[in-house]
Parts: C-alpha cells; sequence; structure tokens
C-alpha cells in the first residue's frame, strides 16, 4: 500500500487547507485498508499511511497532517510513546491525535489522554462515527492553525508598524534638525532663531528675568569675498561660527546665522553685564582665529563688529523691541570703527566698549 493513496501530486499548499489530512500510524495493513476504504470516496479527506513507527514523525511533518490516527500496539515503538513524540515535535505539538486501540478500557483511555491524545475510538470503528470524529477534530485544528497564523501575521505587522513609527520618528526629527540649521555654518538658521527668541521672550515675560541679545557682523566681508574668493568667504563663515559656538556654554544659549555675514546669540537670563562678557570672548576668539583681511579698514585680520541688547520683557511687548535695539548698536559699532562692541542697557542708557 502506498504512503498516499487518494492525494494528487500537484496538491499545492494552498489546496490542503480545503481538506483534512489523515495520516494513519499502523502496523496492520488489514486494519490501514479497512480505514482507507472507509475514507477513499470522501473528497474532503486525504489518506496517508504509515506502516513503520520509527516514521511517523517524520511522515506526519511530511504530510501536513491535520489528524493523526495512531495505532497503541506497535513494534519497537508503542503507541503511547509515539503520542508522546508527537507532543514534544514543535511541527506536530498540536495536530490531533485520535488513539485507535482494540480495548475499550478506561484506563487505558485515560493513559492516553495523559500522554497527549485528543481522541479514543475502538478499532474498527463506524465509518459515520470515524468521519465526524475526523472532520471535527480536522476543522479545529485548522481554525486554530488560521488564527495562530493571522495572530502571528498581525504581530509582525504591528511590529513592522512600530519600526516604520520609529524609523518615521527618527526621520522626522532629523528634518525638523535640518529645517532648523544653516547649511554652511551648521549653525541655527533664521527661521529657528525666531522660534527660539519667542520662546525665550514669553518665558522671560513670566519669569520677569532679563533677556539679552547678541548681534555681530564679520567686518568689509564683502571685500573679503571679492579679494579671496568665495570659497574662502565660506571657509571664513564656517570659521567665525564656530568660534561664536564654542563661546556659549550654557544649554539655552542659541548661536544662529541671522543672514549673509550676520550672527546672533540669543542668552536668556542673562545682563547687560553677563552679556558684555560674552560678546568679549566672542570679539577675542574671532581675532585669535588671525583670519588674514588685506581689505579690512578695521585689522589685518578678520573682526566683527557687536551690538548688544538687554531687555526684561513685560506683559504685552513684542520680542521686535529687543531686535530692533541690538541692530542699532550693532551699527553704533559699525559707526564707531568697526571691531568693537556696543552695548544697550536696560535703562536704554548707551555705552559703548571699542577695542
Amino acid at each position: 500500500m502506498n504512503r498516499e493513496e487518494n492525494s494528487s501530486a500537484d496538491d499545492t499548499e494552498t489546496d490542503h487547507a480545503k481538506w483534512a489530512v489523515v495520516l494513519l500510524v499502523d502496523d496492520q495493513a488489514m486494519i490501514a485498508e479497512g480505514i482507507r476504504r472507509m475514507i477513499a470516496d470522501e473528497p474532503d479527506i486525504r489518506f496517508h499511511y504509515c506502516a513503520d513507527p520509527k516514521k511517523a514523525v517524520h511522515e506526519a511533518i511530511a504530510c501536513k497532517a491535520t489528524v493523526i490516527l495512531q495505532d497503541l500496539v506497535m513494534p519497537d515503538v508503542d503507541g503511547m510513546t509515539l503520542v508522546r513524540f508527537y507532543r514534544n515535535n514543535p511541527s506536530t505539538r498540536d495536530v490531533p491525535v485520535i488513539v485507535l486501540s482494540s480495548k475499550d478500557d478506561p484506563n487505558i483511555k485515560s493513559d492516553a489522554f495523559d500522554h497527549g491524545a485528543t481522541d479514543y475510538l475502538v478499532k474498527l470503528p463506524e465509518k459515520v462515527e470515524l468521519l465526524a470524529r475526523i472532520r471535527a477534530h480536522a476543522k479545529s485544528y485548522i481554525a486554530q492553525k488560521e488564527r495562530d497564523e493571522a495572530f502571528s501575521n498581525l504581530r509582525s505587522m504591528q511590529e513592522q508598524l512600530e519600526k516604520m513609527n520609529t524609523e518615521l520618528s527618527r526621520s522626522n526629527r532629523e528634518l525638523q534638525r535640518l529645517s532648523a540649521m544653516d547649511g554652511l555654518t551648521g549653525l541655527a538658521n533664521r527661521r529657528q532663531f525666531d522660534t527660539s527668541l519667542e520662546v525665550e521672550w514669553q518665558r522671560a515675560t513670566r519669569s520677569s528675568l532679563p533677556l539679552s541679545l547678541i548681534f555681530a557682523d564679520i567686518d568689509f566681508f564683502k571685500r573679503f569675498n571679492d579679494h579671496y574668493g568665495h570659497q574662502c568667504g565660506d571657509d571664513c563663515l564656517q570659521r567665525v561660527a564656530n568660534a561664536l559656538q564654542h563661546s556659549i556654554h550654557r544649554p539655552a544659549d542659541l548661536v544662529s546665522r541671522y543672514g549673509g555675514e550676520e550672527f546672533v546669540m540669543i542668552l536668556p537670563e542673562t545682563t547687560a553685564d553677563g552679556a558684555k562678557t560674552v560678546a568679549d570672548k566672542v570679539l577675542a576668539a574671532v581675532a585669535s582665529l588671525n583670519i588674514p583681511h588685506a581689505n579690512s579698514e578695521a585689522a589685518e585680520h578678520v573682526t566683527l563688529s557687536i551690538g548688544v541688547a538687554t531687555l526684561c520683557p513685560k506683559e504685552g511687548s513684542q520680542p521686535q523691541e529687543l531686535i530692533e535695539t541690538a541692530d542699532k548698536m550693532l551699527y553704533r559699532a559699525k559707526e564707531s570703527g568697526r571691531n568693537c562692541i556696543e552695548v544697550a542697557q536696560p535703562s536704554s542708557t548707551l555705552k559703548s566698549v571699542c577695542n
């Protein structure tokens, strides 16, 4: 008798889900033939037969059995042991096992269920009962398998979705970072400056603490570009930007490229004297770069003109007031000969400090 009696060679994985796949494990050919005849004319059942108990687990996996009919009394390996083998193998662990026994003994039944059997029949069973048991157990097993696969697919989809969301979140953060950054210098750009100033202005308004702004402009930068070329001009901007960035140390402080060769620094909770100290550091840091500037009227190297303003915001006031004051100080620094700092005190009195 062939291992597979009534399944075609071109059965597909999808087709198998439409019928019960029965594997009979029994060393008695007459029993096997009797069961085969009961099943032969059933279009929804595929029958497989294994006479060698040593090959039973392998055959169950190979034919993708949805129900196993297992004889209890077999040579070499008894049926109870095989039931344990099925339950210990991940591929057959959940496959229903109907034990076939020649005895209707409650103790044997109990022992079979203790070993993991799903059902118990006395052979040879009536055809109607055998087919009903096969269909019921196969249907239950297939439904459970489909639920498990659906759950596994859902979990996989959830994991993929979480991964995509994580990647999207990372991409969004990177996009936000890039959209807030000046491409040449790596500093915050003008848009980020406007956003940050508004936030700090509102915070200073609530806390009644001073907020300082520093405007810095590279002296005679157009002449520098004309003389040394735009590539050297870009290098100069990058080096100056780096010097400004390293002049601050508090997380709340922000250095931005305001436009062209102009930079701006937001210094929360900083008095006029504190802002002047930072401005002094900036002026010295840029001077120490010693970038040659042959066409400058301020020095033989690249220098800055700096304007500093400090205000204690009041309810209803606008940050534009601080910007305009700092910008006026920058203009005054240029009028004062450049390479210097002009500071507007909170009282609006002006103090000029030139090198």
